[in-house]
């Protein structure tokens, strides 16, 4: 029987341990994956930038290898009409420029798909469901030292009991003179 009471003890005490521990950390979880997701968002970045920086680099190494992609820039960013015979250009107009742009530049929406807290930790931290769930926890723990706790054992009582002469009736002492 004392096997049972200290099993449900240690069982009722560790689920409202848990649960009060969750609760009370429960801002410094949503803060930590909140800080894990932009850490991975810096990441992100800094793999891009160094893309662009070895893209960059790579162009600059073609222009200084080969002067003739140098004009062809030039006429490019300056919007100098190109006049070399023989050469078809494209011609561009605004509305597809800027739409080529937006193309480009757009970035697939991932903070959508990955969201930064898991779902039980947001429905924990909210308020009704964090104020239940922290008294529940207190309850489970009140309830395991209530009824499962130690128990006291009853303790031996050791009355000593004085022998003394009587003379008399039982019960009764005479002094000696």
């Amino acid at each position: 029987m004392r096997a049972i009471r200290v099993v449900t003890f240690i069982v009722f005490f560790s689920i409202g341990a848990a649960v009060l521990s969750a609760m009370v950390l429960c801002d410094d979880a949503i803060e930590y994956f909140h800080n894990k997701a932009l850490l991975k968002q810096a990441d992100a970045n800094l793999k891009k930038l160094e893309t662009l920086d070895s893209d960059y680099d790579n162009v600059l190494n073609q222009l200084e290898s080969d002067p003739c992609q140098l004009a062809r820039l030039a006429a490019a960013t300056l919007g100098i009409e190109p006049n070399e015979p023989n050469t078809v250009y494209p011609r561009a107009t605004a509305d597809k420029l800027a739409a080529a742009k937006r193309a480009l530049t757009e970035e697939p929406d991932e903070q959508a798909d990955d969201k930064s807290t898991p779902p039980w930790l947001d429905s924990c931290c909210r308020w009704p469901r964090r104020h239940i769930l922290f008294f529940s926890g207190v309850a489970l723990v009140l309830i395991s030292f209530i009824f499962f706790g130690p128990t006291r054992l009853p303790a031996r009582s050791m009355t000593v009991t004085k022998k003394t002469e009587s003379r008399g009736a039982p019960g009764t002492t005479q002094k000696e003179s």
